[in-house]
């Protein structure tokens, strides 16, 4: 979903550069609760595969593609916070280095994909994740789902920036029928990838996985008082 220079015009996108802006400056503070030791390598990785996810698209049309977004998948294993500026990250190599964006495009990459997936998935999956067993399992499907939701929601917000400040001639509905379907498959397909990654990384090291966290925390107050008696 990389908005080029020039389809949106200049307060729209000027908006969006101050969205994504606030949204690394207030995810740069976050991080520091979430990154350690531990888990920074893991950032890396995180932002290396979708990275090379990304890489892979698909045209959708009116000069938009689609692609897998990774947001879910590394708010599930990394944070929300440290997701968002893993996928910023990301999404400032590809607009400089690739040409992949658009620089006058960056703001809304950033919010489309780096603030609005990351928002959305964790959300999703925390709601899950409060309502499934509460065991390391129901991380990858929570996560799984998460990531589902979250590439068509960023579709259409996507689409409601175009209905604002679109300078492409394209017919709203046409665009929207186009985002939301193609979004839809990607979003599957992209729930399967980060489920299977998330439980692969579960199965290995749970303790690494920022989801799973309070699930191991629970677990490992209701097995102390057993051990004590």
């Amino acid at each position: 979903m990389h908005v080029p220079d020039g389809f949106l015009d200049a307060p729209t996108s000027l908006a969006t550069g101050v969205v994504a802006a606030a949204g690394v400056a207030v995810a740069l503070r976050g991080a520091r609760r979430e990154l350690d030791d531990r888990t920074a390598p893991m950032a890396g990785l995180v932002a290396t595969f979708v990275f090379a996810a990304q890489m892979i698209n698909f045209p959708v049309g009116a000069g938009t593609s689609g692609h897998l977004m990774g947001g879910a998948l590394a708010a599930v294993l990394v944070g929300p916070w440290s997701a968002v500026l893993c996928l910023s990250v990301v999404l400032l190599v590809q607009a400089l280095l690739m040409a992949d964006g658009g620089i006058t495009a960056l703001g809304t990459n950033i919010t489309l994909i780096g603030l609005v997936t990351v928002a959305v998935g964790w959300l999703v999956f925390v709601g899950l994740r409060a309502v499934l067993p509460k065991r390391p399992a129901s991380v990858a499907p929570a996560a799984a789902i998460g990531a589902a939701v979250s590439v068509p929601v960023a579709a259409l917000v996507f689409t409601l920036l175009f209905e604002v400040g679109g300078n492409a001639p394209v017919d709203l509905g046409t665009l929207l029928t186009a985002m939301l379907a193609w979004h839809t498959v990607i979003g599957i397909g992209e729930g399967i990838i980060t489920g299977l990654v998330v439980a692969s990384v579960v199965a290995v090291r749970p303790d690494l996985v920022h989801g799973a966290r309070p699930l191991l925390a629970q677990r490992e107050l209701e097995i102390r008082p057993a051990a004590a008696r």
